[in-house]
C-alpha cells in the first residue's frame, strides 16, 4: 500500500497550487482521502476530507473557500488545489487514506509559501 504525494513547492503569496496523491496496492475508491498539514514543532492538522465516492467533502475552517479536494478513483489519485495561498499556509502536506481501522500516510509534499 502507497501513497505518493507531488506537486508542492515555492509560490508567492496569492499564488496557487495543486497537489496530487497518487495510490497503489489497496482499492483506492474504497477509501476516504484526506489532507493533513504539519510545521515543525505544531501537531498535524487537518486540511480536507473527501468521501470514498466524492460526493461529500469537508474542510479545516482556515481553508474555506481557498482550497478544493477531489479525487479521481479512475486515476487512483486525489487532489488538493490551493488559492489565493497564504504564508500561513507553509507546511508539509499529506495525504491520508482511511477506511475503518485501516489508514495509509504518504510522505508529504512541502509548500512554502514567500515572496
Amino acid at each position: 500500500e502507497r501513497l505518493v504525494e507531488s506537486g508542492g513547492g515555492l509560490v508567492q503569496p496569492g499564488g496557487s497550487l495543486r497537489l496530487s496523491c497518487a495510490a497503489s496496492g489497496f482499492t483506492f475508491s474504497s477509501y476516504s482521502m484526506n489532507w493533513y498539514r504539519e510545521v515543525p514543532g505544531k501537531e498535524r492538522e487537518f486540511v480536507a476530507f473527501i468521501t470514498s465516492t466524492g460526493i461529500s467533502t469537508d474542510y479545516a475552517g482556515f481553508v474555506k473557500d481557498r482550497f478544493t479536494i477531489s479525487r479521481d478513483n479512475a486515476k487512483n489519485t486525489a487532489y488538493l488545489q490551493m488559492n489565493s495561498l497564504k504564508p500561513e499556509d507553509t507546511a508539509r502536506y499529506y495525504c491520508n487514506a482511511r477506511r475503518g481501522v485501516f489508514e495509509y500516510w504518504g510522505q508529504g509534499t512541502q509548500v512554502t509559501v514567500s515572496s
